[in-house]
């Protein structure tokens, strides 16, 4: 059997083990905590980038650790929750993210 799914056989074991205790072979689910900043970015950021959309990441950091004292962010974990944003999204692929150095620097006309 072990051969048959290509696994180990305590990995058949675990499985059958598994089956007899809960009647099904899914995997238990992974405790997570939700995350504090994820939250709070996804309910502050949508209404301040309609505001404020020509900021910079770093400016857009700087204001959420203003409105929200005591969090520190990156500006990469704000430029992730931009694109994450369906107003940021088209066909599956990002769109140019307000404040991004790369959304400045096609404005501008600089090359790559």
């Amino acid at each position: 059997m072990a051969r048959t799914f290509s696994v180990s056989v305590p990995t058949i074991k675990r499985w059958l083990k598994r089956r007899r205790e809960t009647g099904g072979v899914e995997p238990r689910p992974i405790p997570d905590r939700p995350s504090a900043k994820g939250a709070a970015l996804e309910g502050w950021l949508p209404s301040h980038l309609r505001e404020n959309d020509d900021l910079t990441l770093e400016e857009h950091r700087e204001a959420l650790e203003e409105a929200h004292e005591g969090m520190t962010v990156s500006e990469s974990t704000v430029g992730r929750a931009i694109a994450r944003l369906p107003e940021c999204r088209k066909d599956g692929r990002s769109k140019k993210v307000p404040g991004s150095l790369r959304a400045r620097r096609a404005g501008e006309g600089h090359l790559r």
